[in-house]
């Protein structure tokens, strides 16, 4: 037999020998594992969305609302992000006098006057001095994104020297002896993210404003809660300090437009059937 021949048959022998090992040993983890199903790239991992209507003291006294079409159709992106300890706290039940506490939630609205990115890392840095401390709930960056950073039950450190001017008159509570009262304890705090043009000062009176995505999240997010379109205010409005004119260039009668088509109470529902 000649040296290719003997070879040849080596080789066709060997290439056999592989293929029964390789088919045994499949059949074997075949038998031993199921295949494991691959993640589908296109289900987004879904994040608990904070409980918004749970800060209310008293349901009873705030109108029930029920999302519509228009909301489910809006698929705002959203993720979490946890900021120092120092930054929040939690919600009083009583005053600094030992007053029990009742009010009503409202909502504050904010803008950053920098990055999403640089507020978001003010509030992971440790702040040991109170007129320091700072916080919101939730950011809106320029594309829509919803940045949870706070629970609903907690206090954010949104607004220092605050007061909310409702129906039934002022509201605002004082839980530090050593600082002045503010809305803190009963607020939603929710900052948008300000535009490149009105980023690195807070005294210029306007920009070019908030982008089509942030005015729908916001509106969808709010739409989650049951806190009617008269608690809905800025920081501009319940600030006493005379300093703050935050969110600028916020247009309200378009927010509350969309708000409008997210969310219907259910009391003008039924009034309609």
């Amino acid at each position: 037999m000649s040296n290719s021949s003997f070879y040849s048959k080596f080789l066709i022998i060997l290439v056999t020998a592989i293929a029964c090992i390789i088919v045994g040993i499949n059949y074997r983890n075949n038998l031993q594992t199921p295949p494991i199903a691959q993640p589908n790239p296109s289900i987004e991992k879904k994040v608990e969305l904070p409980p918004i209507s749970k800060i209310k003291s008293s349901p009873a006294e705030l109108p029930a609302y029920q999302t519509t079409l228009a909301f489910e159709q809006y698929k705002p992106r959203y993720t979490t992000t946890t900021i120092h300890p120092s930054n929040y706290g939690a919600r009083y039940s009583t005053d600094v006098d030992g007053n029990a506490l009742n009010n009503l939630p409202i909502v504050v609205l904010h803008e950053t006057v920098d990055s999403a990115m640089s507020a978001i890392n003010t509030f992971k840095t440790p702040h040991d001095d109170d007129n320091k401390q700072v916080s919101y709930h939730a950011l809106i960056s320029l594309d829509g994104t919803i940045i949870y950073l706070l629970p609903a039950d907690k206090r954010a450190f949104g607004a220092g020297n605050s007061v909310f001017e409702s129906t039934s008159g002022i509201e605002t509570v004082q839980t530090n002896p050593n600082l002045p009262p503010s809305v803190n304890n009963f607020a939603y705090h929710i900052s948008l993210e300000t535009p490149p043009d009105g980023r690195g000062t807070s005294n210029q009176d306007d920009h070019s404003g908030y982008t089509e995505s942030q005015y729908k999240s916001l509106a969808w997010l709010l739409a989650l809660s049951d806190i009617p379109n008269n608690r809905i205010t800025t920081h501009k409005n319940v600030d006493r300090s005379g300093q703050k004119i935050d969110p600028r260039s916020f247009d309200f009668d378009k927010f509350l437009t969309i708000l409008d088509t997210y969310r219907q109470s259910t009391e003008d529902k039924i009034s309609a059937r």
